[in-house]
């Protein structure tokens, strides 16, 4: 395939910009084999090959828009206006007042780059909310500087938020041009409308309001996804504006009809056609087609066609093929616009008697519920993180993954397209009002197209579940979401009131149970014609690495043997579901710990007990319980517990005897320790395992998985010997040199053998070259340690760091120290990966924009010439840069007030007149600082003196501009002023 380059002009430069090619999904596959451990004890996979892969660019009018941004936490307090005359300036637009003001002094705040959770950086708190993890959250409040170029007037300009935690107002050059309402939902601003070019500079306002609450788990505080600058044609394709997902016909073949929604913000209207093509795994074109649609101004209107793709490679969990739909926009035959959708074929239904049938088989929903948050980043987690914990749980066995309960982030559903998971997309708020009803019809239009979604969910748990007015609300969430996608069904996570004479069950395409395992087989009897799924179960308990329950120091054994009062074990519940066909399948809550509900306790826990991973990903009992459970591509046996127990070594305590558990996917299982053979089990359980008591006795124990009387795996503890060194494992063995990729390192301690020690709870020091920690855990509900910053202790023998490389490609070298063991260092090497393009940063200026202008004098008026209070009618309201009207000659007085930054007002700054055009004098309090004699555009500056003892008071700044008899005269340039 011959690579194209288009034409598309950036955000504030003109540049070409290259599709990049498609990626193979099996570079993604093979990458996820994960054992259960290495040889030596750590219960976490070797390191991958080379930095972590990024995904392909889908949209190439996108730019990043995360350098440079200022934050405020805390609320900004705006006194009231002082008179009438403020009051009836203050409602105008652009003229917002307190943090929102373009002059706003922000420059006292803290800079910081986007993904970016401040409630992860608090300490915890027992006065804060229980289920946000005892984190302050509160107000906090972004501002950005934004130059756009005179190239981009009359183009198509957006500002994409991906999520903002929780709700939000924005503000573009003092006009509020947006408000959010879930933390979960993008927010996409018009910003052509509001848009200033050239020299005359944007600023965007945001405060977020973390103090609302959408959930009873962690939900962060910021802009915690990814913002982006986009700029299009005046007529261009719209956001998530396309629409291509295969159809397979009566006949076996497959179809895929492409819909292309167009936008004109133009003047004029405009004749479009569209051009698609489908390019196979390996980017080969296999078939185009065209449509073509006439688009009036300020409208919008589809184009469309249809693509045939022959004989095709089914997209599954084991082969998660996929296909890339490409489609350009062409004006009088160039290509103006393009959109790149990556598609898969295959075929899903459910089943009310075999559950759910995937590409004509019966396939088990082998899920997990998941949040969105990790430790030390909370809920602003990098994409290469993201692909991380996708492929902890796909080396689990996992297929399918409810996204709890909310809408993700796309890049995770494109991981997900690419690894292999079958996903119940979820919407948040169980709303049919306008403002809520569009929440989730975005979710579904921008989520459509994906291979892994084979399931919307309108509500998790809702009260009304059993009601008229909770089926009415249903109908109408149903219906919107149907008329968006034709092809997926659509459940409800229910909780109870199944046999109301009115429920949800009743409107909904499956039947989605939230535990109530007792009642799958009676709701089957009544309803043997709806299929039947579990959308959420278990909510057993487990600390990681602890193997004995204690209650005073809220510590819960990992023999998977503690639940809630409404879940069950993770192999009672899999073994109520595996047993039923007519059940598609389940997903367990949860896949990872998460910050927050820390059931079933409360302080001083701060974080779920509830994963199967803990908050870091590494692996507690119930990790090799599910491997066993769900894999079947490879041999599989766990062990638990550690065999280091120097307490049952002291005199006195021979003869211990210990609980052993073991679990595989073998036929049978064979423990020894000592090389002496315990106990033999010709015919292993899969589903429940096997435990064993077992005298302790200091040595090697081993479980062994057997196929025809053959070793095919096998799992080992050693009794280890006291620490004698820290060790860094990273995940991959390259860090890609592009200012973004991540990597999770795990940390732990080993012997003067080499092997892991798990019994290991020491503080540990880091200290970093060549990039920057964004995160510290260890895994610990119970630690109430700062997950930023350069300490962590390790927690049953682990701890993770997680670290993030400049764009310099200097290599990153981590190192970590505690008393009285042999530190250590990683050096990891940087591979050559361009940085995606970010919007440049805008060096801090105070903008003085606003001005009154008075009408033309035949002589210079006096400097102290102003209208009267309240006279908004004597004097134009005019913006720096734009030219006095044409005329006569003589003399016009621009006059505003400004307060000074505080750094000004002690310090000094300059003022700075990028062109007046005439003659000109400026007064700044009565007094002259700058004159300007010849008539001619040019700049201006003048000193601004530190005013002692002001505390920032308001200055006043006239300017005499001379016109000459039909020349043009004014502030014809910004006016700002600098430090």
């Amino acid at each position: 395939m011959k690579r194209r380059e288009l034409l598309l002009r950036g955000a504030s430069t003109g540049a070409v910009a290259t599709l990049l090619p498609v990626l193979s999904p099996s570079s993604f596959a093979a990458e996820t084999q994960f054992g259960p451990g290495l040889p030596d004890g750590l219960p976490m996979p070797a390191p991958l090959a080379g930095p972590s892969p990024r995904l392909p660019e889908t949209d190439p009018s996108r730019t990043l828009l995360e350098r440079g941004w200022r934050f405020h936490e805390g609320e900004v307090t705006v006194p009231e206006p002082a008179d009438h005359n403020a009051t009836y300036l203050s409602v105008k637009a652009g003229n917002a007042r307190g943090a929102a003001a373009l002059s706003f002094d922000d420059s006292d705040w803290q800079t910081v780059d986007l993904p970016h959770d401040w409630a992860i950086a608090q300490d915890v708190s027992e006065t804060a909310n229980v289920s946000q993890g005892y984190r302050p959250r509160g107000i906090g409040w972004y501002r950005r500087l934004l130059r756009l170029d005179e190239n981009q007037k009359g183009r198509r300009l957006e500002l994409h938020f991906d999520g903002i935690a929780t709700h939000a107002t924005i503000w573009i050059n003092g006009s509020e041009v947006a408000h959010s309402w879930s933390g979960y939902s993008s927010v996409i601003v018009d910003l052509t409308p509001f848009a200033r070019f050239g020299d005359e500079l944007n600023w965007i306002a945001v405060r977020v309001d973390a103090q609302a609450r959408e959930g009873w788990w962690y939900e962060g505080a910021g802009l915690y996804r990814h913002v982006w600058l986009v700029s299009r044609p005046a007529l261009s394709i719209e956001t998530d504006g396309v629409h291509c997902d295969p159809v397979r016909q009566p006949d076996g073949t497959w179809q895929v009809p492409v819909e292309v929604r167009l936008g004109n913000v133009g003047e004029e209207p405009g004749q479009a056609e569209i051009a698609a093509r489908l390019l196979d795994p390996e980017g080969r074109e296999i078939h185009r087609s065209s449509g073509t649609a006439a688009v009036v101004p300020l409208e919008q209107a589809f184009a469309t066609c249809t693509l045939l793709p022959g004989t095709v490679k089914l997209w599954s969990p084991d082969t998660p093929v996929l296909y890339c739909v490409e489609v350009d926009l062409l004006r009088a035959g160039k290509v103006v616009d393009t959109r790149r959708q990556f598609i898969g074929f295959r075929t899903v239904h459910f089943d009310p008697a075999r559950g759910m049938i995937l590409n004509g088989v019966e396939t088990k929903l082998k899920g997990v519920c998941i949040h969105q948050d990790h430790t030390g980043v909370g809920t602003a987690i990098p994409d290469a993180l993201a692909l991380w914990r996708l492929q902890r749980l796909k080396a689990m066995g996992c297929n399918a993954i409810r996204m709890s309960h909310n809408a993700p982030a796309k890049e995770v559903l494109d991981w997900c397209d690419r690894l292999g998971f079958l996903v119940m997309g979820e919407n948040r708020l169980f709303n049919p009002a306008p403002d809520y009803l569009a929440q989730l019809e975005w979710m579904v239009r921008r989520d459509r197209n994906h291979p892994s979604i084979v399931l919307w969910s309108v509500f998790n748990e809702e009260p009304m579940q059993g009601t008229h007015a909770g089926v009415e609300m249903v109908r109408r969430m149903r219906a919107a979401v149907r008329k968006l996608d034709t092809q997926r069904p659509v459940t409800a996570a229910m909780n109870g009131s199944f046999y109301n004479p009115e429920n949800v069950s009743t409107v909904v395409d499956v039947m989605g149970f939230n535990y109530y395992q007792g009642d799958y087989d009676k709701f089957h009897e009544l309803h043997p014609d709806k299929p039947i799924t579990s959308s959420e179960d278990t909510s057993a308990y487990e600390t990681r690495g602890a193997f004995e329950s204690i209650q005073a120091g809220q510590v819960i054994t990992s023999f998977d043997k503690e639940s809630a009062s409404w879940g069950a074990t993770h192999r009672d519940t899999w073994k109520m579901i595996a047993e039923r066909p007519f059940v598609a399948g389940g997903f367990v809550w949860t896949g990872f710990d998460y910050h927050g509900e820390p059931t079933p306790y409360a302080w001083p826990s701060v974080s779920s007990f509830f994963g199967i991973m803990d908050l870091c990903g590494f692996p507690k009992t119930a990790f090799g319980i599910h491997s066993a459970h769900w894999r079947d591509d490879a041999p599989v046996i766990w062990l638990a517990p550690h065999w280091t127990w120097p307490e049952y070594e002291k005199p006195g305590s021979d003869g211990q005897t210990l609980e052993v558990f073991a679990i595989t996917n073998a036929d049978a299982m064979e423990l020894r320790l000592n090389g002496e053979v315990i106990e033999r089990v010709p015919t292993a359980d899969r589903i429940m395992g096997h435990s064993f008591k077992v005298p302790y006795r200091p040595g090697r124990i081993e479980a062994l998985a057997l196929r025809g009387g053959k070793v095919v795996a096998r799992a080992v503890h050693e009794t280890t010997g006291e620490p004698v060194a820290l060790r860094l494992t990273p995940a991959r063995h390259a860090l890609a040199s592009d200012g973004e990729d991540v990597q999770a390192i795990t940390v732990d301690c080993v012997d003067a053998r080499g092997r892991h020690v798990p019994t290991a709870n020491l503080p540990v020091d880091f200290t970093i070259s060549g990039g920057r920690i964004i995160g510290l855990g260890n895994g610990n509900p119970n630690d109430h340690g700062s997950e930023k910053g350069s300490k962590r202790a390790l927690f049953n023998g682990l701890a993770q760091v997680i670290v993030q490389g400049g764009d310099s490609g200097n290599r990153l070298t981590l190192s970590a120290s505690t008393g009285g063991l042999r530190p250590a260092r990683l050096a990891l090497a940087r591979a050559p990966r361009e940085p995606r393009a970010q919007v440049p940063t805008v060096p801090a200026e105070m903008p003085i924009a606003d001005w009154r202008r008075s009408a033309l004098f035949p002589q210079k008026p006096d400097p102290a010439l102003a209208p009267v209070d309240g006279d908004n009618n004597s004097w134009d309201f005019v913006r720096s840069g734009v030219a006095a009207p044409v005329g006569g000659g003589g003399w016009r007085s621009y006059r505003t007030r400004f307060t000074p930054w505080k750094k000004i007002a002690a310090q000094g700054g300059t003022l700075h007149f990028a062109q007046i055009t005439g003659a000109a004098e400026v007064w700044l309090d009565g007094k002259l600082v700058a004159r300007k004699t010849d008539a001619a555009a040019a700049p201006l500056t003048a000193a601004i003196p530190p005013e002692a003892g002001t505390n920032g008071a308001p200055r006043t700044l006239a300017v005499l501009v001379e016109a000459k008899d039909g020349a043009p005269s004014g502030l014809t340039g910004r006016v700002y002023v600098t430090p």
